[in-house]
């Protein structure tokens, strides 16, 4: 019919990327609570308070929980910031960026904290470098209005991803957890040691 809009194969090609980002992104978001649910019992934590943490139903939990009844428990993770392989140097940086975000109206670091909420960016070396930009512009342009925890940490976590970790060292991070993992919790550890501090 003359005059009718017709979807073009780039049109559809968007469109449908956009979809998929959101779906891996929910697909690596139930990996990634897999995950810490298998951390929380290694931790000692019981199913009830994990369902309820997790807003998933009891009998759920329960089904996890088997999938790793035969499985070794990991070691003891430990949950200081003084730990300097790669994931947790990132999920760190990750953590300082939504804290400045939230913090400054026209943070520079929004729009990548946004992406890697969506999956549309993953921690690449790549990535990485261009968060630490974002991050290290932000620092300078909003040095009034953020403490000054904010750059002190930063430089923390930017000369370990800068002078990478003796092997022996990353070695027995990661055999705490995978570095999603690892990662998600520096994140949420950053950013409540930003805000006790402020």
């Amino acid at each position: 019919m003359e005059g009718e809009a017709i979807l073009t194969e780039e049109q559809a090609e968007r469109m449908l990327a956009r979809m998929n980002e959101v779906i891996r992104a929910g697909e690596e978001m139930r990996r990634l609570r897999t995950e810490m649910i298998k951390v929380l019992v290694d931790l000692g934590w019981t199913q009830d308070r994990i369902a309820r943490l997790t807003e998933m139903s009891q009998p759920a939990v329960s089904k996890q929980v088997t999938k790793y009844k035969g499985d070794d428990p990991l070691p003891p993770m430990e949950l200081s910031l003084a730990q300097y392989d790669r994931p947790w140097l990132e999920g760190r940086l990750w953590g300082l960026a939504e804290e400045i975000s939230e913090s400054c109206d026209a943070a520079r670091c929004t729009r990548h904290v946004n992406a890697i909420a969506r999956g549309r960016r993953r921690f690449t070396s790549q990535h990485v470098d261009e968060l630490r930009r974002l991050v290290e512009e932000d620092l300078r342009l909003h040095r009034a209005e953020l403490p000054a925890g904010f750059r002190e940490a930063y430089d923390d976590i930017g000369r370990g991803l800068d002078v990478p970790p003796k092997g022996a060292a990353t070695a027995a991070a990661a055999a705490t957890a995978s570095p999603s993992v690892r990662r998600a919790l520096a994140c949420q550890i950053q950013r409540d040691r930003l805000r006790a501090a402020s």
